[in-house]
């Protein structure tokens, strides 16, 4: 048992050594966490001679001392109350811009708002949607996206839609009955 522990710390000691010191200006740090790493490996027992890849499991177990030791050293705040409540509503935006989708879908143009009827809240197909209006499949697609871009941009613009850096909908200002349009 302890011989494969022996040959695999012979092995990477130095490199575990360098990589902690590199880490810590402390070099009485460093060699305590590598003491810790050791440890660890002789207290797993058997366990540590079945591991593929002895040298990854003791640079993960490095690393984790590493962040363990760095985090206590860093002075916490405690958390305000406001962090402490759960947030009042769970709900994703996209979820809750669901409020303002109808009455901007009734400002669009008839054709625009059959397309994405049709195809994206009844989930008929573009090729079924072309039978259906006599168009091509490239003319239905076509008109698809092209109401697809203006119900966004009427949604930017009336619910003042916003996006995070992924284009995920992130907030909207939601409109009431008696908003004007725009």
């Amino acid at each position: 048992m302890m011989a494969c522990i022996l040959r695999a710390w012979c092995a990477h000691q130095a490199e575990l050594c360098r990589f902690l010191r590199h880490h810590l200006s402390s070099e009485t740090d460093a060699d305590d966490l590598l003491q810790e790493v050791f440890l660890k490996a002789v207290r797993t027992r058997e366990g540590f001679c079945t591991l593929n890849n002895p040298r990854a499991w003791l640079f993960q177990v490095a690393r984790n001392a590493l962040i363990d030791l760095l985090r206590s050293r860093h002075p916490q705040a405690p958390l305000s109350e406001s962090f402490a409540q759960p947030p009042a509503e769970d709900t994703d935006p996209i979820d809750d811009l669901s409020a303002c989708l109808p009455r901007v879908l009734g400002e669009l143009s008839a054709d625009d708002r059959l397309a994405i009827t049709l195809c994206d809240l009844q989930g008929l197909t573009q090729q079924a949607l072309a039978k259906r209006l006599g168009l091509s499949l490239a003319g239905a697609k076509s008109r698809v996206q092209r109401a697809r871009a203006r119900l966004r941009a009427r949604l930017i613009e009336a619910c003042q839609v916003k996006f995070d850096d992924t284009g995920r909908v992130c907030c909207y200002t939601p409109r009431t009955t008696d908003d004007e349009h725009g």
